[in-house]
C-alpha cells in the first residue's frame, strides 16, 4: 500500500490564527483609549495618543495594497485624518481588520509568495514575499504600536489589558 502524500494547509491558513489573535489583542488595547487624552504626548517628539491610536486602527488598511499591487510608493499616500473618538477608532479598526482578514483568507500560496516592494519617492525600501510583508509590515508593525499604546495608557493611569499573559492591571485571566 502506497503512502498517501501529506497535505498542508495553505500559507493563508497558517497566518490567519496569528492574525486573529493579534487583532483581538489590539482591539482590547484600542478599547482602553481615553477620549479625554487624545492630545497627550509623552515627549515633544512623540505622536499624540490620538495619532498613535489612529495609526494602530488603520495599519490593516495596507493589506489591500500588499495583496492588490506589486508595490506601493509611500510618498504618494494621502495623510490619514486623525480619528476623534473611541467609537471612530474601533469602527475603523473593525472595518480594516475585516477587509484585511478577507484578503488574507482569499489569497493563494502563489499570491503570498510573490514579491512585493515598498518604495519611497521611487526608491525601494524593501522587497519581500507578500507573506513576509504581512508578518512584518502588518502584524509586527501592529504589535510594535500596540506596545507603544500600552506605555501611553500606563502613563495616563489607564489599566493596560492582558495581552500574552497577565498585565500589572489584570492579574487574573
Amino acid at each position: 500500500m502506497a503512502a498517501q502524500p501529506q497535505t498542508f494547509p495553505g500559507l493563508n491558513q497558517a497566518i490567519l490564527p496569528e492574525f486573529d489573535h493579534e487583532m483581538a489583542n489590539t482591539r482590547k488595547s484600542l478599547e482602553r483609549v481615553p477620549e479625554n487624552k487624545l492630545n497627550f504626548k509623552p515627549h515633544t517628539k512623540s505622536m499624540s495618543l490620538g495619532a498613535l491610536a489612529t495609526h494602530l486602527a488603520t495599519i490593516n488598511h495596507w493589506t489591500e495594497a500588499i495583496m492588490g499591487t506589486d508595490s506601493f510608493d509611500v510618498s504618494t499616500a494621502p495623510p490619514t485624518p486623525e480619528l476623534k473618538s473611541r467609537a471612530e477608532l474601533l469602527a475603523a479598526f473593525d472595518k480594516n481588520t475585516a477587509t484585511a482578514r478577507n484578503a488574507i483568507a482569499g489569497a493563494t500560496d502563489a499570491q503570498l509568495t510573490k514579491p512585493w516592494s515598498l518604495l519611497s519617492k521611487g526608491q525601494t525600501i524593501f522587497t519581500l514575499p507578500r507573506i513576509a510583508v504581512l508578518r512584518s509590515f502588518i502584524l509586527n508593525h501592529t504589535i510594535h504600536h500596540r506596545a507603544q499604546l500600552g506605555v501611553y495608557l500606563r502613563l495616563n493611569d489607564i489599566p493596560v489589558p492582558s495581552i500574552y499573559g497577565p498585565s500589572a492591571d489584570e492579574g487574573n485571566m
